[in-house]
């Protein structure tokens, strides 16, 4: 591997990775971008997109990911498709120790991601991208009038339920409890809504569907074993996300969720010349379109940073 000290290097090929490459290329920075274990992140999983602008008719996640990923090569930036497993930010330059050796550079760019959290069902991973979905704000659009259930009993999964309504005719909110554990205020708010229905003491045993999708769900009670099948069009599971940061070995502040911490209104961790995009540092939106913004943002940053140091 060259051994030259690269002036900044872009660990993670998602929306925001991709963009912070296609800023940091185009100001002459010469980037390096380590796509990975899963280059695209999780829009390689998103059948149609309707909600990145510029786009007239949807497209499909990985199409989207292709495209960014041309214009970063396009416009200079070096793609490797290897992974980081960890970093070392004790000494300057950084450290970067990945799977086919080391490299050194004076700036960092985590874009790493986060993953949603699945039930390990079988028939889950069967069904992802034709009725099964961790993302509501993504996917909700194309279940208009529609059945629709919600897996969960946290925060993420009360918001989730709420944002449906507006789109699903009955929302089933399972949950293995006979209590939500979202904030009072939230979990108030979503069982008050007419076109909510808990399910309690209910666990996911299985997703049904056909070649066309999920059109059912089968759920098991969990004090009594008793199983039930219940027709539906569409399953959200929303027991939450986990970020993508174990390569950093805790030389960078998290936040109380796990996410990489950031200063307001910038892309600036707790160690200088280490700057975060996308979802790894994003536990609210989790947007593509978001992703992108923040990874602008830190390619940004990062050129600044460079020239305030001679870099």
């Amino acid at each position: 591997m060259n051994q030259e000290v690269r002036r900044v290097v872009i660990i993670g090929g998602g929306p925001a990775g991709y963009t912070a490459a296609i800023y940091a290329a185009r100001a002459g920075r010469k980037p390096l971008l380590i796509e990975g274990l899963a280059p695209g992140g999780q829009l390689m999983m998103t059948t149609d997109i309707e909600n990145f602008p510029g786009f007239e008719k949807p497209l499909p996640g990985p199409t989207l990911m292709s495209a960014m990923r041309a214009q970063a090569e396009r416009v200079g930036t070096e793609i490797i498709g290897d992974y980081v497993e960890r970093v070392d930010l004790a000494a300057r330059p950084f450290t970067l120790h990945l799977s086919g050796g080391e490299l050194k550079t004076h700036c960092v760019i985590v874009a790493t991601g986060a993953e949603a959290k699945w039930l390990n069902l079988p028939s889950e991973k069967e069904f992802q991208g034709r009725g099964v979905s961790a993302c509501a704000t993504c996917d909700g659009f194309f279940f208009r009038g529609k059945k629709v259930a919600v897996v969960g009993g946290g925060d993420t999964a009360a918001e989730e339920a709420g944002y449906l309504t507006s789109h699903a005719s009955e929302v089933l909110l399972v949950h293995r409890r006979d209590e939500l554990r979202a904030s009072k205020i939230m979990a108030d708010r979503v069982l008050a809504n007419p076109k909510v229905r808990p399910l309690w003491h209910k666990v996911v045993d299985q997703i049904l569907g056909n070649d066309e999708g999920v059109n059912g769900i089968r759920l098991k009670d969990v004090r009594t074993g008793e199983c039930m099948d219940v027709e539906l069009d569409g399953v959200f599971v929303a027991i939450g996300h986990a970020p993508n940061t174990a390569l950093l070995g805790g030389q960078v502040k998290l936040d109380g969720q796990g996410y990489i911490a950031t200063a307001p209104g910038s892309t600036r961790t707790s160690v200088e010349g280490v700057f975060a995009a996308g979802d790894v540092q994003d536990s609210k939106f989790r947007q593509a379109v978001t992703a992108a913004g923040t990874g602008c943002m830190a390619a940004i940053e990062a050129g600044h940073y460079l020239d305030e140091h001679n870099l």
